[in-house]
C-alpha cells in the first residue's frame, strides 16, 4: 500500500483496473446508472475502478455493490474528487 498525502488514503497499488468508468461532472443518479451499465461489461472477477465528483456516489456506490454483489475493494477521496475500485462478483 502506499500513502497519498493530499488526504492520507490509503492506496493498493497491487489492484488492477480492467476497466475506468469516469463520472466526474455528472450528479446523481448518472453515475450509479453508468456505472451499473459498465460492470455488466467486465467479466466476474475483474476490477473497476470509478472516479466521481458528486459527493452522493459516498452513499450510493456503497450502497450498489451491497445490493448488487459487488465488492468494493476500495474507496478513497482526493479534494474533490472521489476514486473507487469496485470487483464484480462472482457468477
Amino acid at each position: 500500500m502506499t500513502e497519498n498525502d493530499d488526504n492520507n488514503t490509503a492506496i493498493d497499488a497491487d489492484i488492477t483496473a480492467v476497466a475506468e468508468l469516469d463520472a466526474c461532472g455528472l450528479y446523481c443518479p448518472e453515475p450509479v446508472m453508468m456505472l451499473h451499465n459498465k460492470i455488466r461489461e467486465i467479466d466476474a472477477g475483474d476490477v473497476l475502478r470509478l472516479l466521481a465528483t458528486d459527493p452522493s456516489t459516498t452513499r450510493d456506490v456503497p450502497k450498489f455493490c451491497l445490493y448488487l454483489g459487488h465488492e468494493l475493494v476500495q474507496e478513497s477521496q482526493d479534494g474533490d474528487k472521489y476514486l473507487y475500485l469496485i470487483r464484480k462478483k462472482e457468477s
